[in-house]
């Protein structure tokens, strides 16, 4: 028997053009062939967020690279080919965030970012590193990760070959940032097989496998990191340590760069999905370092503090009361955090995500030059190096923007939404990722996460922090400041330790632009929420309103604030009305 259409069911079928089909079929068959190609290129690099354990790594070389700047044009000479107004109404969301990627893919390769594979706390070597934290279940996932250790040797060839070339044309980080970050490097070469990190997956392995299986696993994984990492490992550090190092710039601004103003520009577009001007971003920074300052004043009164915010600032580096003794203490510490968090998001959020995440130290050979925390599925990362840099008052602040409701609760979210197309699950834009997570912060404060007036203060360190990157980051690269210059400011702004000034200053130095993209994501959200807010009146629901956030994936800021206007017009209602 035929089904039965009724009338409202054939007028939503006829409601939708014939045209409009056609044209969805043919971008659907464009985004699916791009990323499915995109994906067997970027396996295992920086750039994947999958958790399978790949065979291989990439081909890096200068033709590769070359091939894909032709190949991603030709994509975007065919995306601005399609008319976005004659896509249905969710394919135009899926066109703009696609038409993002594609352009930051073009431009990265334009500029060809790839001869400069290396920051202050990151590098295409210790990347490699977390390979060794995937799901390993099968005698396969081992045998794949074997062989993507054998070609350890050819894709750190082809990394050097692009470094040298940027060496060439004056396109490297500055010398300043690059100090000491061989160390990780040189921790491969000194350690027996066993001891490296690359060897992590075999020291506990599935109980399912045979003992005789399992012993000669280890034995070629032993092999091939003799063999090939560690003599890999051993030719980058001489290659770091008598040519990159010594020859690397001097100068610290992107705009010192080949083409400096144009690549600063795109890296603006890239890391805050918004066409600002490093003008209008650093005069925003001023305005919101100065409405911070004022409620930290109000903070330093509510505690009694007799003396001005420099003095405040010098007292809470130096009061051992507010620094925990022990690597274990602070990580303690972060697990009582995120499990007081467990106990109260489900009254700010509908839809949780299944994935649940641990907390680890941050590996010892990169701790020194890494920054405080970092989050993502199913970790959150908390650098126990330097304790006395690590204060307690700030770490709610951190906790929450690491793991739950940050980056380890929302990346998960968009993994498991399989309403999205799969370049929208596994990719992160940063002005999203990194506002959502700066905007959970403050919200901590609502959700009565912080204890004590000092947890409020960290979190308003960590705001300022933020927005005083807003200032040092276009300061840097667009207005010619120094390294002193940049490191004053954070100082004399944030609680910061000493050795965080140091290190986050290297990072911004090396990184043109990520910095931007915190405060202005968090300013996006705010701004959309205060919106829906202010025009729902009663019928606002929080829970809805973070749903709806949430339910993107990671967008850029005006594919999220149309979204919330949609969730306005729509009478405030969420995507999840049964979990709010």
């Amino acid at each position: 028997m035929k089904p039965i259409l009724c009338a409202t069911a054939m007028w939503l079928v006829l409601a939708v053009p014939v045209w409009a089909a056609e044209a969805d079929d043919r971008f659907t068959k464009l985004f699916s062939e791009e990323w499915s190609w995109r994906q067997s290129l970027l396996a295992s690099s920086e750039d994947s967020v999958t958790t399978e354990v790949p065979a291989h790594l990439p081909d890096i070389s200068a033709r590769a690279q070359n091939e894909r700047l032709i190949y991603w044009q030709a994509i975007q000479a065919q995306v601005a080919a399609i008319a976005p107004a004659t896509l249905t109404a969710e394919n135009q969301v899926n066109y703009a965030v696609y038409k993002a990627q594609i352009d930051a893919l073009v431009d990265g390769q334009a500029f060809r970012d790839y001869e400069m594979p290396v920051n202050s706390d990151s590098a295409f070597w210790s990347d490699l590193v977390y390979s060794a934290d995937l799901d390993f279940r099968t005698e396969q996932d081992y045998r794949n990760y074997i062989s993507l250790l054998s070609e350890v040797p050819r894709y750190f060839d082809q990394a050097t070959a692009n470094m040298k070339a940027g060496l060439r044309r004056g396109f490297t980080p500055p010398k300043v940032t690059l100090t000491g970050r061989d160390q990780s490097v040189a921790s491969v070469i000194d350690a027996r097989p066993e001891d490296s990190a690359f060897y992590k997956p075999f020291v506990t392995m599935p109980a399912h496998m045979a003992p005789a299986l399992q012993a000669h696993l280890r034995a070629e994984g032993v092999k091939v990191i003799n063999d090939a990492v560690i003599p890999a490992h051993r030719k980058l550090l001489a290659f770091l340590q008598n040519d990159y190092v010594p020859k690397a710039r001097t100068s610290l601004g992107a705009s010192e760069l080949p083409d400096g103003k144009a690549y600063y520009q795109a890296k603006i577009r890239e890391y805050t999905t918004l066409n600002l001007t490093p003008d209008q971003i650093h005069e925003t920074g001023l305005q919101e370092v100065a409405k911070i300052r004022a409620e930290m004043l109000d903070i330093m009164k509510e505690v009694g503090f007799q003396g001005d915010l420099p003095a405040f600032l010098t007292w809470l580096r130096t009061d051992l009361k507010f620094y925990a003794q022990t690597p274990q203490a602070l990580l303690d510490r972060a697990a009582w955090i995120s499990k007081t968090v467990d106990g109260k998001i489900g009254d700010w959020i509908g839809r949780l995500p299944r994935q649940r995440f641990g907390i680890i130290p941050v590996p010892p050979d990169i701790a020194p030059y890494y920054t405080t925390g970092r989050g993502g599925p199913g970790v959150y990362l908390v650098n126990t190096y330097d304790l006395k840099s690590r204060p307690l008052f700030q770490l709610t602040a951190l906790t929450l923007h690491e793991s739950a409701p940050g980056h380890a609760f929302q990346m998960p979210l968009a993994l498991e939404n399989k309403a999205l197309p799969a370049f929208r699950q596994k990719t992160y834009i940063s002005a999203y990722g990194e506002g959502w997570a700066l905007y959970t912060e403050r919200l901590g404060v609502e959700m009565g996460v912080y204890e004590t007036p000092y947890d409020r203060f960290g979190m308003l360190s960590y705001q300022m922090w933020r927005a005083s990157r807003l200032v040092v980051d276009t300061g840097i690269h667009a207005k010619g400041w120094t390294r002193e210059q940049a490191q004053a400011f954070l100082r004399d702004n944030t609680a910061l330790s000493e050795h965080e000034v140091t290190t986050e200053i290297d990072r911004y130095i090396s990184w043109p632009g990520q910095a931007l993209s915190y405060y202005l994501g968090q300013m996006a959200i705010w701004e959309a929420r205060h919106k829906a807010e202010a025009a729902l009146g009663d019928r606002f629901n929080i829970r809805a309103f973070h749903d709806s956030v949430l339910e993107l994936g990671s967008v850029p800021l005006p594919v999220m604030s149309a979204h919330i206007d949609r969730f306005i017009a729509n009478g405030g209602v969420g995507p999840y009305p049964d979990e709010e």
